[in-house]
């Protein structure tokens, strides 16, 4: 153990700014423990990746299909069938813009929660392995305002989101931390992502969406692991306080997809896009669906009395609770290996093509 080679005795709990306030924790102690977590740190590393070199920005960045209405919360609405053509074009393309301009303020605020993370962690390998997820996270900024340059319409952070970053950030217990961004941001980040990935029609977007979403499971597994490890140790008042923080977490989140900025912009009844929106069969299931990796999480990291069950019900969620979260994250990296084999095939051909003429 690394503590042996010290001269002197040392503090296993580290050292903690003077004025106790989480700013950042120092660990003198170097030896790691927990093999899940060191088995995550490395993937973090050989998995680092070259947005400007891995994605083909070359490829169109939008194609705007009527096909894609089924999945536009106002479709089939009064409002949606007095508009032309054309305003219905425009309508997708911003929906499109909303929602990865809220992806991209997602991807700073994780950003962000990371670098604090590795000041506010007490232990080394989790330190170790939120390091990886810095170096992610930036990518990830870049990869979205990158695309969204190539769309030239961009939103504003989303007043949910906002809620929840400030409630994430604000709050100087590291576990809160992780709780905030890596379970539930990012839970719900990867299931939106999932169902970007698998319904487009957009190679870019498909690619770029596949890439980030092998990172971002790694990070959702790294909450899993350190929160699985602490929540057992806390009070039962400590573990009431952080499902109260989930259970209003995930209510927020729910609303947070009714893009009413987008609404506002068009100059649309915003109350009578609500009101369809909270009616419409199609939204709920894609709401529902969002929750899919967040509550198996919820549940693998001890979270899961009887008040966070029924909270979970009430959403209609709670089926999801024995979904297999390390399927999802083999899937995750299967998807995007696919898409380079597939890159490096349609190379190989290119090149062997040259060469036969």
């Amino acid at each position: 153990m690394f503590q042996e080679h010290y001269v002197l005795p040392i503090d296993k709990t580290g050292w903690q700014t003077a004025d106790r306030r989480g700013e950042a924790v120092f660990n003198w102690d170097y030896d790691m423990h927990r093999e899940r977590l060191l088995r995550l740190y490395s993937q973090g590393k050989r998995r680092q990746w070259d947005a400007q070199v891995r994605i083909d920005w070359s490829l169109p960045a939008y194609a705007s299909s009527p096909e894609v209405d089924d999945a536009i919360g106002l479709a089939g609405s009064n409002l949606w069938t007095r508009l032309s053509e054309s305003t219905r074009e425009e309508v997708r393309l911003h929906l499109m813009a909303w929602q990865f301009s809220q992806f991209l303020h997602g991807e700073q605020g994780a950003l962000i929660c990371a670098s604090k993370i590795v000041q506010t962690v007490p232990q080394m390998d989790a330190k170790f392995y939120a390091a990886t997820q810095v170096m992610d996270e930036a990518r990830h900024v870049e990869v979205y305002s990158t695309y969204l340059d190539t769309l030239k319409v961009a939103y504003p952070i989303n007043q949910h989101l906002k809620s929840l970053l400030d409630d994430v950030l604000s709050d100087n217990r590291w576990d809160i931390t992780f709780l905030g961004m890596q379970v539930l941001i990012e839970g719900l980040a990867l299931a939106a992502f999932g169902l970007v990935r698998n319904n487009t029609s957009i190679d870019l977007v498909r690619d770029l969406t596949a890439y980030v979403m092998a990172d971002e499971a790694r990070h959702v597994a790294f909450g899993r692991v350190a929160l699985r490890d602490l929540y057992p140790q806390l009070s039962e008042r400590e573990r009431a306080e952080r499902e109260e923080f989930c259970a209003e977490a995930c209510l927020v989140m729910r609303d947070r997809f009714l893009a009413q900025e987008v609404w506002e912009h068009f100059g649309f009844d915003v109350q009578e896009c609500n009101e369809h929106l909270n009616h419409s069969e199609s939204q709920k299931i894609f709401r529902s669906l969002l929750f899919h990796r967040i509550v198996p999480t919820i549940k693998d990291i001890g979270l899961w009395s009887p008040k966070m069950r029924d909270t979970f019900a009430k959403m209609g969620v709670l089926e999801f609770a024995d979904t297999d979260l390390g399927s999802i994250e083999a899937e995750d990296n299967a998807f995007a290996d696919h898409i380079d084999e597939l890159r490096r095939s349609q190379v190989a051909a290119t090149i062997a093509l040259g060469d036969d003429s």
